[in-house]
């Protein structure tokens, strides 16, 4: 197997999704109040209580996250659905661009990600520094069936983040070629997504792939006509 290129070693630590993100800090959820406090603790009758009592739902902490945010970085599925059914926005952005889908996409949240879609959350949102989506992100981290839901969602296949990647080059330039990229992979692939856009430098996936010796993913990537 060939090493990878430096520079590419370099892109995957700088693009790592989780490492960009902006979760609450323990000092931070410490001086939280109102909404912020409620959704970190996930206590579903306060937020209710607030509510009502006229606090708004998209209020923002000093890093741009809304109550949402934080209750998808805490994995607070019962306050994530009460804020969406009282109207927080399922598309904001905090500071770094996340949304509570590309958040639930990299934590890899399953159920988080889909009470996003359901109560309104886009998957073709462009998130993040790198001009990305949470389809790429997922796809980055191997996590397949985030990147399942996301296709059922229509998120787009095709997106070019501003590394030069899509979600389909990201899953074999940032993956390990195991079971859980290339599971990701064949869903992209499966669902129609271009297997020859080739990245900055012209070097196409399945280049990439047989560069690195990702048997399982070159032959996928051969059989839906990759060159």
């Amino acid at each position: 197997m060939k090493s990878i290129p430096a520079a590419v070693a370099f892109a995957s630590a700088l693009a790592f999704p989780a490492a960009a993100q902006n979760a609450p800090t323990p000092p931070e959820i410490a001086i939280y109040a109102g909404l912020h406090e409620a959704a970190a603790k996930g206590t579903v009758a306060e937020i209710e209580t607030l509510i009502a009592a006229g606090e708004k739902p998209n209020i923002q902490d000093s890093k741009s996250r809304t109550p949402l945010h934080v209750a998808a970085y805490m994995k607070q599925h019962a306050a994530a659905r009460a804020l969406l059914k009282l109207g927080a926005n399922a598309n904001a952005l905090e500071i770094d661009r996340y949304d509570i889908v590309t958040i639930a996409a990299v934590a890899n949240d399953l159920d988080m990600l889909r009470l996003a879609l359901d109560g309104g959350a886009s998957a073709k949102n462009i998130t993040s520094r790198y001009d990305g989506t949470a389809l790429i992100a997922a796809a980055h981290l191997g996590h397949a069936e985030a990147v399942k839901q996301l296709i059922a969602a229509k998120a787009p296949l095709n997106h070019v983040n501003n590394l030069g990647w899509t979600a389909l080059m990201e899953s074999v330039v940032l993956g390990n070629g195991g079971a859980n990229h290339t599971a990701t992979l064949r869903a992209l692939v499966e669902a129609g997504a271009d297997v020859n856009i080739a990245d900055k430098q012209g070097t196409t996936a399945l280049q990439h792939a047989r560069r690195r010796g990702y048997v399982e993913i070159a032959r996928i990537l051969e059989n839906a006509g990759a060159r």
